[in-house]
């Protein structure tokens, strides 16, 4: 944990939990993946869960590759985000399969061919589990600094949508205290291989 940073200096922040996830090994980040899973299936009830939006994970991000094929063995419809083509900084959340076309975006990062037919609207979206750079216990989340998710997510507050959002992250991306801002949007739950915090 680092809580010596002033509150402005967010990019400092950013800077110290990257390098933290960064230097996990290619076998504690499957291990944390296998691990975020069973977390996930002891803490959340899929019931009435039928579309999950995740991501594929970049810059030592935490792997849901083993929670996507969880659903995708068990009917859960899978959705990736993708830059918004019409909205420049905003994202759309693309239905995803093995079989999907994909191409790589501006960062490098893979994701679905988006098309009218394969878009899912967010009030549509049950589940999103986020990537973040750092989480702190009251559902604040860092992320990279784009702004994506935040622009992207604001309608869950704003229309009082009943999509839950989720952040995924390894145990040393845990903060004592993040800034926020006025546009954050906080999380639902975190994660972690070793937890599950439920925000009140």
């Amino acid at each position: 944990m680092i809580n010596s940073i002033p509150k402005n200096h967010r990019q400092e922040l950013r800077q110290f939990y990257r390098q933290q996830r960064k230097q996990l090994t290619a076998e504690k980040q499957q291990s944390a993946a296998q691990m975020c899973l069973q977390v996930f299936l002891q803490n959340i009830d899929l019931t009435h869960i039928k579309t999950v939006a995740y991501y594929l994970a970049n810059d030592g991000e935490l792997d849901p590759q083993a929670m996507i094929q969880f659903c995708w063995q068990h009917n859960i419809q899978v959705l990736l985000p993708v830059l918004d083509p019409k909205r420049k900084g905003h994202l759309v959340f693309v239905n995803y399969q093995a079989s999907s076309p994909m191409q790589t975006n501006i960062y490098g990062i893979a994701e679905p061919i988006a098309s009218e037919q394969n878009i899912v609207e967010l009030a549509d979206i049950d589940l999103i589990f986020t990537p973040l750079v750092a989480f702190d216990i009251k559902g604040n989340r860092l992320g990279m600094g784009g702004g994506y998710y935040d622009r992207t997510l604001a309608p869950i507050r704003q229309k009082q949508l009943k999509t839950q959002l989720i952040g995924l992250a390894h145990d040393c991306q845990k903060s004592e205290k993040l800034p926020i801002d006025g546009w954050d949007i906080p999380l639902n739950a975190i994660t972690t291989p070793t937890q599950f915090f439920k925000i009140a």
